[in-house]
């Protein structure tokens, strides 16, 4: 065999631990020759999918896996002095099932077995390792702890243990990093062996892609632990080993054992689990009794909300509803729109403020007629067809805002009705963006704290900014680096671990629901109390999942308030639906720039925007919401010259007046282009 597979390899997304970029490591994994690669970071599959996702591309066999962390005695024993210090197990998914396996053991570890570290035990593994092969890890294994200890006898036992769990799919676990205690162990293990026919396998224990990376992994560590590279109690690997080495490289390492090394190629072989992007797992509506059809029970909510919207309604609006539903349903997304429906009314049956609707759902006449939006889509000519349409191929997506201190109630409602174990919020990663890298590696570096403050305060606070931009716009930082080592060698590090994944937090919004337990599609997360994915946001939805943005907003809470307010001191009973959009002292205010505390009008730029646009109708607060982000930003000024000008417009073709006229000849929105492109 010409070939070797890494087994053993730490991503980025070992946080604060492992310096290996997923894009890095998959690529110099191809540059070496290698067929197969495997992830098997600490306790936690967060880069999974963006694993496989990259190992695809490059032609490379992806192999699924975890470190995980083993209990001393059992997942629920929790005593600081006998079960704080876990061991470690390698454990790799063969098929689907061993990959639906892994995500159980790794869930349990954290929901149930959390303990400093997410464990899981003996008893758990038995019932789980079907389609699992499993590895006894490094020095922190309980086999080599064992060994180390002399305890010989207790290392068979475990080896025989372990074997029983996993069969011929169990692996003693060799590693050189030029650590005497290895030696030591490599002994025992080859011992072991020979006893227990247990074969051995190679394994590197990956924590960055290049030798020369070691230094800045040291540096890492130093962040994840709070020491500097001058603290000599501190975390710090015992060598310059732990990197991704060639075939080469390895068999020269382990020149005694070649079949350790070969078996790396049978393991690999024998791993053939994929992730499904075809499949989507939508929850299905709870239909009350006597309701067994659930297009019908849509249709029929849908048209009895149409009553109610319209004074009289016409053939436009039926046909507009008729032609939605018919989308909705040969897209099989009948339950999501129930599902919505529900827990808004849940809501608003109980007093909980939601927000009229944002995004693309506003174009749907089905959300209006349901509540879901409060704004009619035909009024503003608004395209359904951007939200939901049969060559879309993500899920719709429909963010709803709720009263900020309620906003879990709703959350709640969910989770007691489709279970606790079909729902879960969604998990998102903090980074480390170019000023806090500065900072960070400065500590580490015990650089004085002025000098370091001065470097980060001349990277500009702009979005999209990096240090490479910075460095390269900014001469004042050039020239630092080049009259300074010590300033150069600080930027050249913490441009080397910016965008790094630094913790793992709970999405603010981000609320998943599947048809069957969620461990059966993705792991779990604990973050204090609140039980998360392993997968963001975006991940989800390719694994055909549906997400939702449960939103907390402020300003609902402050308008509830006020209604209150009003309802009490004045006695007057406000209804927000029924407001009209032309009150000119509501305009007045806004061009006046007094607008702190209004939702998406309050940032400076906002404040600037509206005092120079002077906004006179609902359209203008509509367009300039929508101009101000970047790259539309850029026909702001058109905008209010035209409208300061509406006589001078100048059209480049007569046929996009009836288009462009309520935008004043700007192109704001992708309705817009829409009608542009069919225009006769």
């Amino acid at each position: 065999m010409n070939n070797f597979t890494h087994l053993h390899v730490h991503t980025e997304y070992s946080l604060l631990d492992g310096f290996c970029r997923i894009q890095d490591l998959v690529k110099q994994a191809k540059k070496l020759g290698m067929n197969s690669l495997a992830i098997t970071d600490h306790g936690v599959m967060f880069g999974v999918v963006d694993f496989y996702k990259q190992c695809v591309r490059e032609g490379i066999k992806p192999i699924i896996g975890c470190e995980v962390y083993t209990a001393p005695r059992t997942l629920h024993h929790k005593d600081s002095k006998q079960d704080s210090n876990p061991g470690h197990l390698v454990l790799l998914a063969k098929d689907q099932e061993g990959y639906k396996n892994l995500m159980k053991i790794v869930s349990t570890g954290f929901v149930e077995g959390f303990y400093y570290k997410p464990r899981i035990d003996i008893d758990y593994l038995k019932k789980h390792s079907q389609g699992i092969i499993a590895l006894s890890s490094c020095l922190a294994g309980d086999i080599p702890r064992a060994i180390m200890a002399n305890n010989l006898e207790k290392a068979r036992e475990l080896v025989q243990d372990y074997k029983e769990i996993f069969g011929e799919d169990y692996y003693l676990e060799v590693q050189d990093h030029g650590i005497p205690e290895q030696m030591k162990v490599k002994q025992g293990l080859t011992l072991l062996s020979r006893e227990t026919k247990v074969p051995l396998i190679a394994t590197n224990d990956v924590h960055y892609v290049k030798k020369e990376d070691a230094k800045n992994h040291d540096i890492l560590l130093c962040i994840q632990t709070a020491t500097s590279v001058s603290d000599s109690n501190r975390m710090k690997f015992p060598s310059d080993e732990f990197y991704l080495k060639s075939r080469e490289e390895m068999m020269d390492l382990f020149y005694d054992m070649p079949e350790a090394v070969d078996n790396s190629n049978i393991i690999a072989e024998k791993c053939n689990a994929e992730l499904d992007f075809n499949t989507t797992h939508l929850p299905k509506f709870q239909l009350p009794p006597g309701e067994e059809d659930p297009k019908k029970y849509l249709s029929d909510l849908c048209y009895k909300g149409l009553a109610k919207k319209y004074d009289k309604v016409t053939e436009e609006q039926t046909g507009r509803m008729k032609y939605e539903l018919s989308v909705i349903d040969s897209m099989g997304y009948n339950d999501y729109f129930l599902i919505v429906w529900d827990f808004i009314k849940y809501a608003k049956d109980h007093q909980i403020m939601v927000g009229p609707g944002r995004g693309s759902a506003a174009g749907s006449i089905v959300a209006y007629s349901l509540d879901i939006t409060t704004i009619d889509p035909i009024k503003y000519d608004l395209l359904f067809e951007r939200f939901l349409n049969p060559d879309r191929v993500t899920m719709p997506d429909i963010d709803i805002d709720f009263c900020y201190e309620r906003r879990q109630e709703v959350i709640d409602y969910v989770i007691e009705k489709y279970g606790h174990d079909h729902v879960a919020q969604i998990i998102t990663f903090g980074t480390m963006a170019a000023r806090q890298s500065i900072r960070d590696v400065g500590r580490s570096l015990d650089i004085p704290y002025g000098k370091v403050d001065k470097v980060a305060k001349e990277i500009p606070m702009e979005i999209g900014m990096n240090i490479q931009k910075a460095v390269k716009n900014n001469p004042n930082l050039a020239k630092m680096m080049g009259e300074d080592e010590e300033v150069d060698n600080l930027i050249e590090i913490a441009k080397s671990l910016e965008g790094l994944s630094r913790h793992a937090s709970t999405h603010a919004a981000g609320v998943v629901i599947s048809n069957k337990s969620l461990v059966e599609y993705v792991p779990l997360y604990r973050n204090n109390e609140v039980i998360s994915t392993q997968y963001t946001m975006n991940l989800l939805e390719e694994l055909g999942l549906l997400k939702m943005d449960f939103l907390g907003l402020r300003t609902l809470t402050v308008i509830r308030d006020a209604i209150e307010n009003i309802r009490k001191n004045r006695d007057i009973e406000i209804d927000l639906d029924e407001l009209e959009y032309d009150d000119k002292n509501v305009y007045e205010l806004i061009s006046s720039g007094h607008t702190l505390g209004i939702f998406q009008l309050e940032s400076a730029g906002m404040q600037k925007f509206m005092t120079n646009l002077k906004p006179d109708s609902f359209e203008d607060i509509i367009a300039g919401i929508s101009l101000y982000r970047p790259g539309p930003m850029d026909s702001i000024p058109t905008y209010i010259k035209n409208k300061k000008n509406s006589e001078n417009i100048q059209y480049i073709h007569p046929i996009l007046e009836s288009t462009l006229k309520v935008t004043y000849g700007c192109m704001v929105y992708q309705e817009q282009v829409s009608a542009t492109r069919f225009a006769k």
